[in-house]
């Protein structure tokens, strides 16, 4: 059955109409200020391809102003995937669009009826038309709980992105100065030490008595080309396999032995010290601290006892 535009709807089983106003109510969206439905949804009801509907409203832009049916722009695309999966509708609309959807309003909806001559349309234009119906007295009688509801989620949002920044700056706070782990937070002291490794930008210095191969799966979290040197006892259980193998992939690794530490540290740049009260390699096994020491003098006199053997 060709209309008198000869557009022709997708099949011609339009004795059912099977959608319900609350169904096509999902449908309506608000885009600048105006209650709207999107060109492939009008399209789906009336049972017709989008672009059908389209250039029926193309051939006829006389009857179709502004006020009727529009075309909305980038920011309004973003916006509406947003709202109930617009974009993921039976039309096959995906999230990477070629062309801009149409919308139409309520009268837009009322204009393509007229010329989309066939049962089904005359059958939903009725329904379309009553769920802006309700929709419009649905906003406008709960237009103030909207607003009063949307300050309200705006407070709330701004007032938990400044306790969010709040606790950061603590939680930074902490991890830098001191922090305790007691036993079993092997993930929460892992996290804190990479954290460590990853603010340097040159040269990460460990001391570690007790050192072991896990300290090289840190140390892979490492920024790229920073230097690290491991200062340890003799009985080192890293090989120089292990040591060639990293560097292949990790530059630039050295191990040196020294008998002249009982605790543990770690020199970042030169410059921030860290005191590590258990070995990397028992983190989290039992109640440890890591601490930072800003002091300046005894980070002088910690570089003057190594002594590389």
């Amino acid at each position: 059955m060709n209309n008198e535009n000869n557009i022709a709807p997708i099949n011609e089983d339009l004795n059912v109409v099977e959608y319900e106003i609350e169904d096509i109510k999902s449908l309506i969206y608000t885009i600048r200020g105006k209650q709207v439905m999107l060109d492939s949804d009008v399209a789906r009801l009336y049972k017709y391809e989008t672009k059908n509907v389209n250039k029926a409203m193309k051939r006829n832009i006389d009857r179709f102003p502004e006020d009727f049916c529009f075309q909305i722009n980038d920011e309004e695309m973003n916006s509406l995937r947003f709202q109930n999966g617009t974009l993921k509708n039976q039309n096959g609309r995906g999230q990477h669009v070629k062309y801009l959807p149409y919308v139409y309003t309520e009268q837009g909806v009322a204009m393509l009826s007229g010329l989309l001559k066939n049962e089904i349309a005359i059958q939903v234009s009725i329904k379309i038309i009553r769920a802006f119906i309700e929709m419009r007295k649905f906003l406008s009688s709960n237009g103030q709980v909207f607003e009063r509801l949307t300050n309200i989620e705006s407070k709330l949002l701004e007032q938990d992105k400044n306790i969010n920044e709040l606790f950061a700056k603590f939680d930074k706070k902490e991890q830098i100065n001191q922090r305790i782990f007691f036993k079993g937070q092997i993930w929460d002291s892992y996290e804190l030490i990479i954290d460590i490794i990853k603010t340097a930008q040159n040269k990460i210095l460990i001391i570690d008595n007790y050192i072991d191969d896990t300290i090289l799966k840190m140390l892979q979290k490492k920024n790229k080309n920073v230097e690290v040197v491991i200062l340890t006892l003799q009985n080192c259980t890293i090989t120089k396999l292990d040591i060639k193998k990293f560097n292949e992939q990790y530059p630039t690794l050295k191990i040196a032995t020294t008998n002249k530490f009982h605790d543990r540290f770690i020199i970042i740049d030169n410059k921030d010290l860290y005191h590590c009260g258990a070995s990397l390699k028992d983190l989290g096994k039992k109640c440890f601290a890591i601490s930072k020491i800003d002091d300046d003098g005894i980070l002088k006199r910690l570089n003057e006892n190594i002594i590389f053997q």
